[in-house]
């Protein structure tokens, strides 16, 4: 039985419709849609607790403590990290402005990033020391001979992305780590947003020494980000907040702080997304991860496939499928607006795409020129699903105005 068929009524949103119609939700790499177990995990909490945790030493308190700290037991195992090594954010843009705040670097600081980064793995960099960016190809991918040379350099910090968010590329990591190690002592911070949603990292296998991600791009609520670091460099990390939460004592000459990770986790946390975090990992890794890829190719080729035959689009980032998540972004013609477009496919066709400049502005403008339509698909997604997406994308150019011929296109 194939992956589409065995849990997409495993998600109640696409039980929905709009104007008698179903939907096609095609916004993955924006966020995924949430399964029954982990819905039922959040309103769980809710109906049976809604108490706060760690200071409370009444009954529900107690339990509610658990229930967190369990999830972050899990989150960690699934990294193969230890749980004190996982800090519980509120997204992967928290976590990631924690590190690069948090290590105190020289305002002159050296830090080698990539130009495919999310913007939150850019701006924090740039704020936080000189940031020199890899440059890439006409498909996206990294220049490794650039890259090498930023590293003679001998950065601070090397900010890596591992899959992008607008090529949908999945880059050669752990030889880039390798490589680093090979020329600098420089903190490898790993943006693995939008692929661990696809694949287990071993944190310990790739060494590297962050690691941040969200879980709501992973079938778990919204609300919860997660960085993992290194022992030793968590414990030397300034707090990005102080307050409730993170202290052991208070007086009037000073105070003392918690342990990791919870010296970062200042306030009342986002309970009932962090419970339903554990419930998320639990519906992965109950998968079969050979069938997933497996369906996850497929998905690729039917959404790389349709691009280069469709008039009207120009495929930006490669068109090969290895290395590569089920994700394509889409230029069109000159004149065609971007973002009408994407409604016009919601609210008449029932597609739920991305347009815009997907929080890589300087990438999508040197590979696109301008915005984009984004089509990312998921494990609940079929591949009739993409072919129906291109017949309506196609229907709706032809109405909008003339196409380019697809011989134009690469």
């Amino acid at each position: 039985m194939s992956v589409q068929h065995s849990h997409r009524d495993d998600f109640p949103a696409l039980r929905r419709k709009i104007d008698g119609e179903g939907i096609s939700y095609l916004d993955n790499a924006a966020t995924t849609l949430k399964p029954d177990s982990v819905i039922r995990a959040v309103t769980e909490y809710y109906e049976t607790n809604g108490a706060n945790i760690h200071r409370g030493k009444h009954r529900l308190s107690e339990e509610a403590s658990d229930s967190y700290e369990a999830s972050r037991v899990l989150i960690a195992n699934h990294l193969g990290a230890s749980a004190n090594e996982v800090v519980l954010t509120r997204n992967t843009t928290e976590a990631l402005n924690l590190v690069a705040q948090g290590l105190d670097l020289d305002p002159d600081a050296y830090v080698v990033g990539c130009m495919d980064a999310h913007h939150s793995q850019m701006l924090p960099w740039r704020r936080a020391g000189r940031l020199a960016l890899t440059r890439v190809d006409a498909d996206g991918r990294l220049d490794r001979e650039h890259f090498r040379e930023l590293l003679r350099g001998r950065p601070k910090v090397v900010a890596l992305t591992h899959c992008s968010n607008v090529t949908g590329v999945v880059h050669p990591v752990a030889e880039l780590i390798a490589e680093i190690r090979s020329a600098t002592d420089a903190v490898v911070v790993l943006d693995a947003a939008q692929s661990l949603p696809h694949q287990r990292i071993n944190v310990r296998e790739l060494d590297v020494d962050f690691l941040a991600f969200s879980m709501h791009k992973m079938l778990g609520p919204t609300g919860v980000g997660v960085l993992f670091g290194r022992s030793r460099l968590l414990a030397g990390l300034r707090p990005l907040a102080v307050g409730g939460g993170m202290v052991d004592w208070v007086d009037l000459d000073g105070s003392v702080d918690r342990r990791t990770p919870y010296v970062f986790e200042a306030g009342t946390p986002a309970i009932a997304s962090v419970i339903g975090s554990g419930a998320a990992v639990r519906y992965l890794e109950a998968l079969d991860p050979g069938a997933l890829h497996r369906h996850e190719q497929d998905l690729a080729a039917a959404l790389v496939g349709g691009a280069l035959t469709s008039p009207g689009v120009r495929l930006v980032g490669p068109a090969e499928l290895t290395d590569r998540i089920g994700l394509v972004s889409l230029r069109l013609d000159v004149g065609v607006p971007t973002g009408d477009v994407a409604r016009m496919l919601s609210d008449s066709y029932g597609y739920m795409v991305r347009s815009g400049h997907m929080c890589s502005q300087p990438l999508v403008t040197g590979l696109a020129g301008g915005e984009i339509l984004r089509v990312s698909a998921y494990l609940y997604n079929e591949v009739a699903e993409i072919a129906g997406f291109y017949e309506a994308l196609n229907e709706l150019l032809s109405c909008i105005g003339p196409a380019a011929p697809v011989g134009a296109r690469r």
